[in-house]
């Protein structure tokens, strides 16, 4: 399936919504459907409540316009000298495995075990790709990947780039198998690996079967740190996963920055001293953990911060 997919937690009926195909399923591709707040901690089960609606396709744009790859850098090399392992690992697993291109937006790998184990079209899965995978999934399961799937996205772009390989993502939930029958499986998905810049580019999902094939239950969703152990909660009901704690005037400041201007001229449109501005720029850095205006900026659209 799609790497860094989407994720959920309680089911409430189907809702309308379309379906577009220029975006990974780890993207929402309905257009406007109904925000779900999340409410969770590390060891309470996950519940959710609809509230207002909410533009997921701008929302995943916006965050894809943020990842500017460099296609010359770009080296396929590597992923080319690891289908062998992949292949041994789907193998050996008995998993689907996947592997998704953030730039090219559509899967540059996929087990043949999908096959055997799901029934599944080989020739029709990598014609369709995406509308494939996407028309597999529970429509009551469905909306509430797509919800986390932003929420997971977001919070790995604000990661250092040293930090962005330490995250996975486990979700269970029911997609069909050949028999046109709903089963319950386990998908993990993490970043496999980052453009020299630092991008999000290469994505590994391994789809297996769940042990619990009760096809009542809710979905169940999991993101942590897999070299601390740390779990991270899911909570869609925020704008942004973390609080850098920005004040007004330095989310003034950095606003002017991400608009071009330099400190002189911030200066005169807030009415401070250059000093001031300095003073403001240089805390948010501090608080964003960012080498420079740019890297806060693209920090602080990730979080929301930045209208």
């Amino acid at each position: 399936m799609c790497p860094l997919h989407c994720i959920a937690l309680t089911g409430y009926p189907a809702l309308s919504f379309r379906f577009t195909t220029e975006m990974p399923l780890l993207f929402p591709h309905a257009h406007f459907i109904r925000k779900f707040n999340v409410i969770s901690t590390a060891n309470k089960p996950y519940h959710i409540k609809m509230t207002d609606t909410i533009d997921f396709h701008t929302e995943f744009t916006a965050l894809f316009e943020l990842q500017l790859f460099d296609t010359g850098k770009l080296d396929y090399r590597i992923l080319d000298n690891n289908i062998p392992l992949l292949d041994k690992l789907a193998e050996m697993g008995n998993s689907g495995i996947s592997v998704f291109d953030m730039h090219k937006k559509k899967h540059v790998y996929v087990s043949e075990s999908y096959a055997h184990i799901f029934g599944y079209d080989m020739e029709e899965l990598r014609k369709d790709d995406l509308a494939y995978f996407n028309a597999k999934i529970h429509p009551d399961d469905i909306i509430d990947l797509r919800i986390n799937g932003l929420e997971m996205m977001r919070f790995i772009i604000s990661k250092n780039v040293e930090e962005k390989l330490d995250y996975k993502l486990i979700n269970e939930y029911r997609m069909l198998d050949a028999r046109r029958q709903y089963i319950r499986v386990i998908e993990q998905q993490q970043v496999m690996e980052l453009d020299p810049d630092g991008n999000i580019w290469l994505g590994l999902s391994i789809l297996d079967l769940s042990p619990n094939q009760e096809l009542e239950g809710s979905i169940k969703s999991q993101l942590f740190n897999f070299r601390t152990g740390t779990l991270i909660p899911i909570n869609t009901n925020e704008v942004k996963p973390i609080n850098p704690g920005l004040t007004k005037k330095e989310t003034e400041v950095l606003s002017l920055v991400k608009e071009g201007l330099l400190s002189k001229e911030i200066s005169h449109r807030l009415s401070i001293s250059v000093h001031t501005v300095n003073t403001h720029r240089q805390r948010i850095l501090e608080k964003l953990d960012a080498d420079n205006s740019m890297e806060a900026v693209k920090k602080a659209s990730v979080l929301g911060l930045l209208s």
